[in-house]
């Protein structure tokens, strides 16, 4: 989007570097700011629909901007047409009040000039260099090395656990491989968490995408699969935690080549990632981070642990494996430069 772009779809104005609030150096990207909110704030503010010649020109501006995505190289699927930029703006002020470690940061707001056009405006986002949790698991031949993965567990966990102790407690909702992303050091932390979803149903949920980036079906809780009526809680979450486990333990993406619409009923049924395929034998704690995976996923709600609960089993798997984490890290950062030379990048 910043190089070319399309006046009906939101640009990246450029990149940022420097140091905020004391802070060290800091990358992010400095994005278009839109005052007037979303359509979903419009169409709630009005007492009715939108006048008609503006609501056939927004009509058509939309059409616009998605036939300019598929018709990028390669295409460009948008797949989350109801989130509302009010959501994107509430979640950067919260993020940007304190914030922690493991969730991704708003460093400031930017306005200014750029490229000769009028005065923008715009959120300066943390840059994460090393993309999302799915791009590593990909490029990888197996699981990322036992402290690395460990780490990344606890890392997730902690995040989440802060997210779920603000107050009022913010859900994800969304959790999966694709929306954890990687500095360079290959710490985890987490995005994607729109305010806007956290009283969502099932009926949005299960109209997204089934697979490719993240497999948001796979994530989610049986219970959200029975009921159009279903309110999301504390405990959705926690079940995503728990098949996220299985996915950074195997390498694998859940229900793998299984038919959408066979996973969705056989999850209320019971049925869960295969956990045969995981060898306990000669790792330590790795029988214990099952055995917590599986009570993150447990049919029940209120029988799964609490982030907090889940933060304790997994710093203490991660602190057997602490003296192994840097040649973990150097060598699947040294992959990763080998990977990228291989493409030509």
């Amino acid at each position: 989007m910043f190089q070319g772009g399309n006046p009906n779809v939101i640009r990246i104005l450029g990149l940022y570097e420097g140091r905020v609030g004391g802070a060290g150096l800091q990358s992010g990207l400095v994005m278009e700011f839109m005052p007037k909110g979303s359509l979903a704030d419009l169409l709630q503010k009005l007492t009715g629909p939108p006048p008609w010649p503006l609501t056939f020109r927004m009509a058509h501006e939309i059409g616009l901007g998605m036939n300019f995505l598929h018709h990028l190289s390669p295409p460009l699927l948008h797949l989350d047409l109801n989130r509302s930029a009010s959501s994107i703006q509430r979640e950067a002020h919260l993020m940007f009040q304190g914030g922690n470690p493991n969730v991704i940061r708003i460093l400031g707001l930017y306005e200014g000039r750029v490229g000769g056009a009028g005065l923008q405006s715009g959120l300066v986002m943390e840059f994460m260099p090393k993309g999302s949790l799915a791009d590593l698991l990909q490029k990888l031949t197996g699981p990322p090395p036992w402290p690395l993965t460990f780490r990344m567990a606890h890392e997730i966990g902690l995040g989440m656990n802060f997210l779920h102790h603000l107050s009022p407690p913010l859900l994800h909702l969304d959790l999966k491989p694709s929306n954890v992303l990687l500095d360079d050091s290959l710490r985890a932390k987490l995005t994607d968490f729109g305010l806007s979803r956290v009283a969502r149903s099932v009926s949005r949920c299960s109209r997204d995408k089934d697979d490719d980036d993240g497999g948001t079906l796979s994530y989610m809780p049986p219970e959200a699969l029975q009921s159009l009526n279903y309110k999301a809680c504390k405990a959705t979450d926690v079940y995503s935690y728990g098949v996220l486990l299985w996915s950074m333990v195997t390498g694998k993406e859940p229900y793998e080549g299984a038919l959408s619409n066979l996973v969705r009923f056989r999850i209320p049924q019971g049925d869960r990632p295969d956990l045969t395929s995981i060898d306990h034998r000669g790792v330590k704690g790795l029988e214990d981070m099952v055995r917590l995976m599986t009570e993150c996923w447990h049919q029940d709600p209120s029988s799964r642990p609490s982030f907090l609960d889940c933060v304790h089993v997994t710093e203490k798997i991660f602190q057997m494996h602490r003296q192994g984490l840097n040649e973990a890290v150097y060598g699947v950062l040294k992959q990763l430069v080998q990977f990228t030379f291989v493409l030509g990048f």
